[in-house]
C-alpha cells in the first residue's frame, strides 16, 4: 500500500457531476460512484451535489448487464458541469462513439474536471487527457494499456486524483473515491456518516492510504510471494531461476521445493504461465500486433510464442486475436 496525496483544492468545487454512460458500462462502479453523493445529500440534509445520466446523443444504453440508466440527457444539454465521470465496462474499444472524444477535450479546454469509472479511463487515455497525470483503471486492462499509453502513470491503486483528473477501478473503488471528493466538500464527518450508512468499514483502513487494485493470491511463505512479485515485474525480461534464487538469498533447490509445495509448479513453470497469461490479456485488450505481445512477454521466437501459447490454452496467439477483434 501507498500513501495517498493530499486531495486537491479542486475537489471542494466538484458538485454537479455528469456520469457519462458508455454502452456496456459496468452498472455496479456507476452506482456506487451516483449513491455516494446522493447519500451525502442525505446525510448532510441539504443538497450538496446534483447530477445527471448523460450520453453523447440522449439517448440511453445498456450497461454490460442489460439494464440502462434513465432519465438520460444529451452531454450538451446537461447545462454546467463540474465534473463528468466516463463511465466504462466490457468492450470499451467499441464503445465510443464518433466525436465522443473531441467532446472530451472541449470540456477539458473550458476547464471541467475530468473522470472514468472502471475502464472510462481508457476513453481519457485515448483522447489525449491523461498524458503525464497518474491514473488508475481496472486491472484487468492494465499490462494492455499500460503498453499502448506510455506517457501515462497507470498504478496499481484502486483510484487515483491527480489534479483535475479522476479515475479508479470498478467495484467499491468508485465509492472510495468519492468519498474523498465529499470530505473534501463536507469534511471527513460526512463522508464517515456515508460510509456508515452504507456499512462500509472506513476504519478498516488508515486515513490517507489506497488499496492496491488487483487481487493478489495470498502466499503465506514470505520468501516465495517476494519470488512471485519479483516474476511479475520481469515479464519483458524473465529472471533465470539461478538469479532469482541469488537475489531471493536461497538456492535454486530450495526455491524448487517452495514453488512445489505451495503452488503446484516448479519456478520455471510457474513463470511461464505468469508470461503467457500476459499475453493473453495482450491478445485480447490490446491493439499490438501478435509478434510484439510475444516480445513484450519475453519470447524472442515467435515460433516458441506460439507453440507456447497453443499448448497453454488450446489455440494459436493469432486465433486468439481474432476471436477478439
Amino acid at each position: 500500500m501507498a500513501a495517498a496525496p493530499a486531495a486537491p483544492p479542486v475537489l471542494a468545487g466538484l458538485t454537479r457531476i455528469g456520469f457519462l454512460t458508455l454502452p456496456n458500462h459496468s452498472m455496479i462502479a456507476c452506482a456506487n460512484a451516483l449513491e455516494a453523493l446522493r447519500m451525502a445529500n442525505y446525510a448532510s440534509e441539504r443538497e450538496i451535489y446534483s447530477w445527471s445520466v448523460v450520453t453523447l446523443d440522449g439517448a440511453s444504453v445498456p450497461a454490460s448487464n442489460g439494464l440502462s440508466l434513465s432519465p438520460t440527457v444529451a452531454l450538451a444539454d446537461a447545462g454546467p458541469l463540474d465534473l463528468v465521470l466516463v463511465c466504462g465496462g466490457i468492450d470499451v474499444r467499441h464503445s465510443v462513439a464518433p466525436g465522443l472524444e473531441d467532446a472530451l477535450r472541449r470540456l477539458a479546454r473550458r476547464g471541467t474536471a475530468l473522470g472514468a469509472l472502471c475502464t472510462g479511463s481508457f476513453v481519457l487515455a485515448d483522447a489525449g487527457l491523461l498524458d503525464f497525470h497518474r491514473c488508475a483503471i481496472h486491472w484487468e486492462n492494465l499490462p494492455a494499456i499500460r503498453e499502448e499509453f506510455p506517457e501515462i502513470d497507470f498504478v496499481e491503486d484502486a483510484y487515483v486524483i491527480d489534479r483535475d483528473r479522476l479515475t479508479c477501478t470498478g467495484g467499491v473503488a468508485p465509492l472510495e473515491m468519492m468519498l474523498e471528493l465529499i470530505a473534501a466538500q463536507g469534511g471527513k464527518a460526512l463522508a464517515d456518516k456515508v460510509s456508515e450508512q452504507f456499512i462500509l468499514d472506513r476504519a478498516a483502513r488508515a486515513p490517507g492510504v489506497r488499496r492496491e487494485a488487483r487481487p493478489r493470491r495470498q502466499l503465506a511463505d514470505p520468501t516465495l510471494a517476494r519470488a512471485v512479485r519479483l516474476m511479475e515485474g520481469a515479464i519483458e525480461r524473465p529472471l533465470a531461476i539461478a538469479a532469482l534464487a541469488e537475489r531471493l538469498d536461497v538456492s535454486p533447490r530450495q526455491l524448487e521445493r517452495l514453488f512445489r509445495r505451495h503452488l503446484g509448479a516448479s519456478p520455471a513453470a510457474y513463470q511461464l504461465g505468469l508470461r503467457l497469461e500476459r499475453a493473453r490479456e495482450l491478445l485480447r485488450l490490446s491493439p499490438l500486433p501478435v509478434t510484439d505481445v510475444g516480445l513484450a512477454c519475453g519470447f524472442q521466437s515467435a515460433a516458441h510464442f506460439s507453440t507456447a501459447y497453443a499448448r497453454r490454452f488450446g489455440r494459436s496467439p493469432r486465433e486468439e486475436r481474432k476471436d477478439h477483434m
